[in-house]
Parts: structure tokens; C-alpha cells; sequence
């Protein structure tokens, strides 16, 4: 598998406060990558940095071999890396069907429609509701409505922010399927998530931060069996 994803000893900064602290890792093709641990670890700040939304100090962030130091953060999405927001985020007066074009701005407009399609095969529910306003969609909904935007910018590496946050059980559930599903079918993907337990689960590899620093890593069956990451992250 070739590396799509370096992340070389980033430090990142809000004011004062060193949030990310010499972070380096690196993600193939095909994987799924997972970070996890603590609120206020630095996982979103990590993914923000890669995405261009922030800067960091030190060091390189490079996509298919090259550098994204200076690439504004919608250049960054026109090369195929595209991230789902922590919260979601998606146009709340908009139609899902709106939403989900939104997503397709880089691309050539006479495959939105196969685009579209393939969407609504990953997600019937969306098909269903794609004249429905986005703001009354349910939690859940509004989750697949977002991982459904990001897939129509076609990228070669998704980022997933806390797609399971505040969501039913039941819900989560069928997120972390969905993601299964996304990676049978050849998708990379970087996520973080504070659900440790199914991060891990489906995930290649994983990689633990505390306050700013990778404090652990390995495959994501290596990380579930770890003593320490069960005590602090799993319940055990």
C-alpha cells in the first residue's frame, strides 16, 4: 500500500497554548486510521491542520507526495482531501438534495448525477428525504447527509470528526457499518472519534494522544487488547 497521508512533527499553537506538540504518522492508502483518546487531546486540532483551517509551527503535512503548507484549505479539497466536521455542519436551510451538490463544487458538473446515485445507494434514507429541508433531519440524518456531501467531492482520503457524537446507540451503530461499508469499497479514512471501542474496531491502526502528544500506537486489535488504552479509554 502507497502513502497517501504524512503528518511530520506538526506544532500548533492557539495563542499561548502548544495544542499539538510534535505530532508525526502517516496514513496508506485503503486504511483506516484511527485516533483516539480524551477530550482536549488534540485530535480535532490534528485533523483542522491537515484540512488548512489551521497552521502549524513546524514540520509538513504532505498529501500524495506533496506538500500542503501553503495550500489554501479549498485547494486542499480540490486535491481529494475532504473532511466531515465535528457537529456536522451541513446548510440547515438548504434540501439534502442541495446539501449533497454542495459537496460536488470541485467536480465536473456532468457527474454529479452518477455522484448522486451512488450517495443515495450508500444511504436510502437520504433518497427519501432529498427534497426535505437539512435543518429537520434528525441527528443521525444529518450525520449521513454530511458523509454523503463529502463523498460527492469524490476524495481519495475522508476525515471523520466525532461521527458518532450524540448520537444514539442504535445510530452509532449504523455510522460505524457505514464506515465499514466505505472501506470494503476501497475508501481511506482518518478518523477520530471518543467511541475508543468502535474506532478500534474498525479500524488498521490507531494511534493514542494525550494533551497534544502520540503517547501510543498500533494496529487497532494491538490498541483494543492494550491494558492502558482499556483503563483509560475503554472501560476496563
Amino acid at each position: 500500500m502507497s502513502e497517501i497521508l504524512r503528518v511530520d512533527d506538526i506544532n500548533v499553537y492557539y495563542g499561548s497554548i502548544h495544542a499539538i506538540k510534535g505530532i508525526s504518522f502517516s496514513v496508506s492508502e485503503g486504511e483506516i486510521v484511527t485516533l483516539i483518546g480524551a477530550n482536549g487531546a488534540g485530535k480535532s486540532t490534528t485533523l483542522n491542520t491537515i484540512s488548512g483551517l489551521l497552521r502549524s509551527k513546524t514540520g509538513d503535512v504532505q498529501f500524495m507526495g506533496q506538500s500542503l503548507a501553503k495550500v489554501p484549505a479549498h485547494k486542499i479539497v480540490e486535491r481529494g482531501l475532504v473532511m466531515v466536521p465535528e457537529g456536522r455542519r451541513i446548510f440547515l436551510q438548504m434540501t439534502v438534495e442541495e446539501n449533497l451538490e454542495m459537496g460536488a463544487f470541485t467536480q465536473d458538473p456532468g457527474g454529479i448525477k452518477a455522484s448522486l446515485d451512488e450517495v443515495y445507494e450508500l444511504f436510502p434514507r437520504l433518497l427519501e428525504r432529498r427534497t426535505q429541508i437539512g435543518g429537520t433531519l434528525s441527528g443521525g440524518e444529518q450525520q449521513m447527509l454530511a458523509m454523503g456531501r463529502a463523498l460527492m467531492a469524490k476524495p481519495k482520503l475522508i476525515m471523520l470528526d466525532e461521527p458518532s457524537m450524540g448520537l444514539a446507540p442504535l445510530l452509532v451503530d449504523h455510522v460505524f457499518e457505514i464506515i465499514k461499508s466505505l472501506h470494503k469499497g476501497g475508501a481511506t479514512i482518518l478518523l477520530v472519534e471518543q467511541n475508543a471501542q468502535a474506532a478500534l474496531s474498525v479500524a488498521d491502526r490507531g494511534y493514542v494522544l494525550e494533551t497534544g502528544r502520540i503517547v501510543s500506537t498500533g494496529t487497532g486489535r494491538e490498541l483494543l487488547a492494550s491494558p492502558d488504552v482499556q483503563k483509560a479509554y475503554l472501560g476496563g
